[in-house]
């Protein structure tokens, strides 16, 4: 529900302050099929789709992920959609956001983006006797990112896992909604990047941005992924016909959220001064004289290849 009192922040700024209004902004849910994250559930799902697990080795399931290659890399050709290999230093995101159509009325993939990544897939252990184990292995192997763009939601990337049990993880902006919706109902906004910097009508903004805090806002989420992800991602990994037959229903859990707090200060210029004397006031407190690096690194990725984070703090 919108916030009725001041924090202290914004209470001691308050004559600078034009407005503010709380919006939901990063959203990342990961999919998954749940039998299949199972040895036993999965064993299950082979049997009841290709009779028997006679041909249940690895073999096979790498033949998955090299049809999904192949077909992917066959259609991107056919239609002209950008085909980008992700560099580990690459800002996969911003070089997309340039290829990003500027018609109005344009929905689906735009572009798509190949990088390498360790997940957990399903290996077979076939033992001398005969018999066979399933377990589970983090080997690197390639995801796909389909970007597209959403009449609800703007630009959605969806990526997936082509090799079994064939997770999938999908980012949302909660900005980028709030802002098709604006649009919709003829808001007049000014919006910068990730934020809505000058409105006359921030009560409706918000208003909107409220949808996106409330218990109706799962079906909204569930909607979008599944508006795209059968017919636009997993139709090179299985026909749409196919998955629904081989019972390829996907479940949702949020890995990450973001709540931004947005303050709509009247004029730049005392903006740029309180955001200044903050960051000194921080840097006071911590007894440095200036912050270089904070939790964080800026090469990638996140994780070295031996396993180690990449945490640093560089002080002068």
């Amino acid at each position: 529900m919108p916030v009725t009192e001041l924090d202290p922040f914004h209470e001691r700024h308050q004559g600078l302050i034009a407005g503010r209004y709380d919006c939901v902004d990063r959203i990342v849910l990961n999919g998954y099929v749940p039998l299949l994250q199972s040895g036993g559930g999965f064993r299950t799902w082979w049997q009841a789709a290709f009779g028997s697990d006679d041909h249940l080795d690895n073999a096979h399931l790498m033949r998955w992920a090299g049809r999904f290659a192949r077909r992917l890399r066959a259609f991107a050709a056919s239609h002209n959609v950008p085909l980008l290999e992700k560099e580990p230093d690459d800002r996969m995101h911003e070089i997309v956001e340039e290829l990003r159509p500027v018609a109005a009325d344009f929905k689906g993939v735009f572009a798509i983006s190949v990088h390498r990544a360790p997940n957990s897939v399903w290996n077979v252990v076939v033992y001398p006797s005969g018999g066979i184990h399933l377990e589970r292995k983090q080997p690197w192997v390639n995801h796909y990112a389909f970007h597209l763009l959403d009449p609800d939601w703007g630009h959605v990337t969806i990526k997936v896992c082509p090799h079994p049990p064939f997770n999938v993880q999908v980012a949302l902006n909660g900005h980028e909604y709030v802002a098709r919706q604006a649009q919709r109902q003829n808001l007049v906004f000014q919006k910068e990047q990730n934020c809505f910097t000058e409105t006359a009508n921030l009560a409706e903004l918000e208003q909107i941005a409220e949808t996106l805090r409330q218990p109706g806002a799962a079906g909204r989420l569930i909607e979008v992924c599944e508006r795209w992800l059968s017919t636009a991602c997993l139709c090179f990994l299985l026909p749409v016909a196919k998955q629904r037959e081989l019972g390829l229903r996907y479940d949702w859990s949020v890995y990450q959220m973001e709540f931004s707090r947005n303050l709509l200060f009247t004029r730049g210029g005392p903006m740029e001064e309180v955001f200044q004397s903050v960051i000194d006031s921080t840097r006071r407190v911590l007894d440095v004289r200036k912050i270089r690096t904070l939790f964080g690194n800026q090469k990638r990725p996140f994780f070295r290849r031996d396993g180690q984070p990449n945490f640093a703090l560089t002080v002068e």
